[in-house]
């Protein structure tokens, strides 16, 4: 199983190039994972106009067989523990996992429609590039918690 981000944004800040090197290379031993920069679109007009477009970018990277999870505020949320027994569902489906991530305005309803589930790492609206951060740690604590690793410790 691959772990995949489909994030919209660019040039993320050092400190999101730090968190994400942090926990993207403890998972590299341990698990697949990558994470695509969908590029944003410009908003100056017509902001449905381009979360469309953000979305067909984010679906063009999808294949049909893989187990896609969109990231909001209004879906399910999960303690550590619980999110390490999503990971392991997903583990033993063996479709690879896509996880998406939209810019300011959100996603579009093209890839509401395809996700299979909803996560939500918080009731609080966050900006794109700290979402990016949290997802990656969250998930290295689920491996840790699944693999008896000593990082989560409560």
């Amino acid at each position: 199983m691959n772990l995949k981000v489909l994030a919209v944004g660019s040039k993320p800040p050092d400190w999101v190039k730090l968190g994400l090197a942090t926990y993207t290379d403890r998972l590299a031993n341990n698990l697949k994972f990558q994470l695509q920069e969908i590029p944003p679109s410009k908003h100056n007009r017509d902001p449905q106009r381009f979360v469309k477009e953000e979305g067909e970018r984010i679906l063009a990277k999808v294949d049909r067989r893989d187990w896609m999870v969109m990231l909001d505020e209004r879906g399910k949320a999960y303690d550590s523990r619980g999110l390490a027994q999503r990971l392991a569902f997903w583990q033993s489906q063996g479709s690879d996992v896509v996880f998406a991530v939209g810019g300011s305005d959100g996603l579009s309803s093209a890839v509401k429609e395809r996700s299979n589930e909803t996560l939500s790492l918080s009731p609080l609206t966050l900006p794109h590039h700290l979402v990016k951060v949290m997802l990656v740690e969250a998930l290295y604590r689920a491996w840790s918690i699944n693999n008896g690793h000593p990082y989560h410790r409560a």
